[in-house]
C-alpha cells in the first residue's frame, strides 16, 4: 500500500518495528545505506520476530537510487521536525513513499527544503520533547495514510 523510507538508520529495534509495520499495513520497508547495523543483527530479527522473513525490504545504496528506481508519478513525503505542516494535513496516496532520517539526525535539510508542501512533522506540544522515536514516527503516520485509504481489512 505504501513505502516506508528510512534512510541511514541507527538502530536495529527500529528497523525491525518498521519492518513489522510493513507487514501489518501490506507496505515495503525501503532501508538506504549506510545502515548503522547488519540486517542480520539480532535485534533486528527480534523486533520483527518471525515476520521478518515476510517483510518486503529493499535496501538501497543512496536516497537518488530508490529515487531513480520509484515510479515516476509516486509521491515522496519527508518528515522532519523543521517541516511545517501535519500528516493530518496530507491527502496520502496508495504508493506514496514516507521518508524518514536518522536517529540522531533526521533527515538532511536539502531533502526537506526541497519538499516544500510535502515536508511534514508530527505535531507535539511545546515544550515537551524535540522528536519521538523513529518507530512510533513511522507508525503515527503509516497509520495516518491507512485511515484516508479505508481499507476493507
Amino acid at each position: 500500500m505504501f513505502h516506508i523510507v528510512l534512510i541511514e538508520p541507527e538502530i536495529p529495534h527500529n528497523a525491525g518495528a518498521a519492518g513489522r509495520l510493513a507487514l501489518a499495513t501490506d507496505s515495503t520497508l525501503h532501508l538506504v545505506e549506510p545502515l548503522g547495523f547488519s540486517l542480520e543483527d539480532k535485534y533486528v530479527r527480534r523486533t520483527g520476530l518471525d515476520y521478518w522473513q515476510d517483510v518486503r525490504l529493499e535496501v538501497w545504496k543512496n536516497f537518488d537510487d530508490l529515487h531513480a528506481a520509484a515510479d515516476e508519478t509516486a509521491r515522496f513525503w519527508f518528515l522532519s521536525t523543521k517541516a511545517r505542516d501535519s500528516p493530518w494535513q496530507a491527502d496520502f496516496k496508495p504508493g506514496d513513499y514516507l521518508v524518514f532520517g536518522r536517529e540522531t539526525r533526521g533527515l538532511p535539510e536539502e531533502l526537506v527544503s526541497a519538499a516544500g508542501p510535502q515536508a511534514l512533522r508530527i505535531p507535539m506540544a511545546p515544550g515537551g520533547t524535540r522528536s519521538l522515536n523513529l518507530s512510533t514516527a513511522v507508525a503515527i503516520v503509516l497509520y495516518e495514510a491507512v485511515r484516508q485509504q479505508q481499507p476493507a481489512w
